[in-house]
């Protein structure tokens, strides 16, 4: 039987927690950046950055002049060293905006011995390693409905402390435990891009309605699904209770290997609708178990992420 339990809130908290508290987030955050910049790092060593023809002003490469193109583009000075006329190519330099949302409600509090980090701890390496993979590539990241987009090489650090200033503005109003669990409704730009990280455990038509309103004029976005592999499996057997992590409700039951097929059969339907939702507004939906390495889910990430940026430039271009 694999042992589960949610994390204290003293252990989920994005702020300074007492200092007996041995696993509060707020001591594990400073691993957690590291973490974020290796992941980050170790992707970004296996992908070819976003490198193309385009109007800046960063020198790209020479490339043969081609019969039709205006002469003006022609770069004299290297054609003089051969035989053959050459167009001097700057590399594309126009920076695009992704906003980022961090799942941090109370149901990312759950962890099993099966996974390698809790929820909330994969979804802030994966949130904080994408913002910096991406300003490494050129482009502004924001958190959505905390801070305007940015281009800082910093970024984890800056984004870290937004989030602990967050969480302690709700403890300062009692409303520590109460984080949303889907990001507030606001519109994106057109040309810009939403990555939402959580276990999107909420009703599928409020998924809908949030994906609806952030795509109203056209923006683009992915969910990345995190999931423990308890959730996903169901493995419990013979008398177990189940606790709401959002109420003090709680749920014994007897023979629990029994609800099994049903819970897997809803659990599927669950993310068919999300899925159906984000494919109606041309958005992504990637699951990510805890049990799989992080670098897994940022490439995935990242390859999405560089398509929509290639589409919208030639969009733009066109």
């Amino acid at each position: 039987m694999p042992l589960v339990r949610l994390l204290t809130g003293d252990e989920s908290r994005p702020g300074a927690g007492r200092q007996e508290e041995a696993l509060t987030l707020s001591q594990r955050f400073p691993g957690l950046v590291v973490a974020a910049r290796d992941v980050a790092a170790s992707v970004l060593q296996g992908v070819h950055g976003r490198r193309r023809a385009g109007s800046g002003e960063t020198f790209w490469q020479f490339r043969p002049f081609v019969a039709g193109e205006s002469r003006g583009r022609i770069d004299w000075r290297r054609s003089a060293r051969d035989d053959r006329l050459y167009v001097r190519e700057r590399e594309w330099e126009a920076a695009h905006t992704v906003m980022l949302w961090i799942d941090r409600s109370a149901s990312m509090r759950f962890v099993s011995k099966l996974a390698l980090q809790a929820k909330i701890d994969r979804a802030l390496v994966l949130g904080l390693a994408a913002a910096d993979l991406l300003v490494q590539g050129g482009e502004r990241v924001g958190l959505l409905g905390l801070t305007r987009p940015l281009a800082a090489r910093n970024i984890v650090e800056r984004f870290g402390e937004v989030l602990l200033n967050e969480f302690r503005i709700r403890e300062k109003n009692g409303k520590a435990s109460e984080a949303e669990e889907l990001p507030a409704a606001e519109v994106l730009p057109r040309n810009s891009q939403a990555v939402l990280i959580g276990d999107f455990l909420s009703a599928p038509q409020d998924i809908a309605a949030t994906i609806e309103t952030l795509g109203a004029l056209g923006a683009r976005g992915h969910l990345v699904m995190i999931a423990d592999p308890v959730e996903e499996t169901f493995p419990f057997a013979g008398n177990t209770e189940f606790i709401d992590v959002d109420s003090s409700a709680r749920l014994r039951v007897g023979q629990a290997e029994s609800f099994r097929a049903d819970y897997i059969r809803r659990l599927n339907a669950h993310r068919e609708a999300i899925r159906a939702a984000a494919r109606a507004r041309g958005w992504t939906l990637m699951l990510h178990r805890t049990d799989r390495p992080a670098t897994e889910a940022l490439l995935g990430l990242r390859m999405q992420l560089e398509a929509n940026l290639l589409n919208a430039a030639a969009g733009r271009a066109l």
